[in-house]
């Protein structure tokens, strides 16, 4: 009977709401509410990893408390951070029952590019603050996995560097700037090196209000100059390799004057293929199209761009829908599971990218950490085809999924 009595205290402490309390007053957007009910095991391998918030745990005990804000930071109080999961809660999976699934494929193409599976490393920037390997580790493992890998124009290593351990091509990401000439030193860069796309990121043009950063920012008493120089800001935009030689500075990050003409600028400067990253509304999506893009990705940065509250899960059916199968579409933020690519591809995505969940693997373990993150994403996905009586990505549709009124 005291066992039973027990079992049962425990289980009402499960479902207490003051279980959402801790000491610190705050729960981060990003800790799974399972791994705070649960006893905190630190995975020494990724092979002891169950699921990819394991390397989350492992990365939040490895990393200066500066890095480990920067990774987990949202904006404001968090509110897009959180929208980001929490989207996934609103839809639920429709299984399709007697399909032969014994030979499932995640292979698809993007861009006439032939892919072995859908789910693609997302730009994330300054790789080195979380491993000294930074993003050739995190090429080793998109080539040892074969995944296509965007790369941060913030990148710690020089792209041609990148692409040889790769070994193909990586699509680049562009942050605009003010400067036009920055931005063309860039893509002819990018393009000699072998790149065939360029990746616009159009969702900071203003900034972002990153306070929980700021937050973990001022706990970190660390000397940072040697990496960041004595400078700040400007000395470490002249230390990234993609900017060497350019007299860029902070402030021309400000790009709030910037319209959809600019894609004809970047469409006179290069030949390669131009995605819009940071589209969450029809409007935007049709624009988009309008203007000559190649692919468009929904994207609020991970919930770093701006306060919206919204979820880009919820922003992908309508942008879907105005872009009306004229141009691929792609998708980040908030993507964890294989289950949660599953929904976003059964909505229309051609592609799902991650970003903070391969670099957790990258900040706990270097590229075995990466590895592993990406194996078992895609190990997940073909468990939920075959679950679902899906044997290809082109047979995911609406009919495998339902939306929670």
């Amino acid at each position: 009977m005291e066992g039973l009595a027990r079992r049962r205290f425990l289980m009402f402490l499960a479902s207490s709401p003051l279980l959402g309390c801790t000491a610190a007053g705050r729960l981060l957007a990003e800790e799974s509410l399972d791994a705070i009910r649960l006893p905190e095991y630190l995975i020494k391998s990724p092979a002891e990893a169950l699921d990819v918030f394991d390397f989350h745990t492992a990365a939040k005990r490895t990393l200066p408390p500066a890095h480990y804000g920067y990774l987990a930071t949202g904006t404001d109080g968090n509110e897009t951070l959180s929208a980001n999961r929490r989207a996934f809660e609103d839809i639920y999976l429709r299984p399709m029952r007697m399909v032969d699934t014994s030979d499932v494929s995640l292979e698809t193409t993007l861009l006439d590019e032939r892919l072995e599976s859908p789910i693609v490393l997302a730009p994330v920037g300054s790789q080195r603050a979380f491993h000294a390997d930074a993003e050739l580790a995190s090429a080793r493992a998109a080539r040892a996995q074969e995944h296509l890998q965007i790369l941060s124009n913030v990148t710690s290593n020089p792209i041609e560097d990148v692409i040889a351990a790769r070994g193909k091509p990586v699509w680049f990401q562009l942050y605009p700037t003010s400067q036009w000439a920055t931005a063309q030193m860039m893509l002819e860069r990018a393009e000699r090196a072998g790149a065939r796309v360029v990746v616009l990121t159009v969702d900071l043009n203003s900034g972002s209000n990153r306070v929980l950063l700021g937050q973990y920012v001022r706990t970190d008493d660390r000397d940072c100059s040697s990496c960041h120089g004595a400078g700040g800001v400007e000395d470490f935009l002249r230390m990234t390799p993609m900017y060497e030689g350019s007299s860029v500075t902070f402030a021309d990050f400000d790009t709030s004057d910037m319209t959809w003409d600019y894609l004809d600028r970047i469409r006179r400067a290069t030949s390669m293929k131009i995605v819009v990253k940071g589209v969450v509304t029809r409007e935007d999506a049709a624009s988009a199209v309008d203007a000559g893009a190649d692919v468009v990705y929904v994207s609020n940065h991970g919930g770093r761009a701006e306060a919206s509250g919204w979820g880009a899960l919820e922003s992908l059916p309508e942008v879907v829908e105005a872009v009306d199968g004229s141009v691929p579409v792609m998708i980040d933020s908030g993507f964890r599971r294989g289950t949660d690519i599953f929904k976003a591809l059964a909505m229309g995505a051609d592609a799902v990218c991650i970003g903070r969940a391969y670099i957790w693997g990258l900040a706990a373990f270097g590229q075995p950490g990466v590895e592993k993150v990406l194996e078992m994403l895609k190990a997940e996905l073909s468990m939920v085809m075959g679950q679902m009586g899906a044997r290809s990505i082109a047979e995911i549709g609406p009919q495998h999924i339902g939306i929670r009124r």
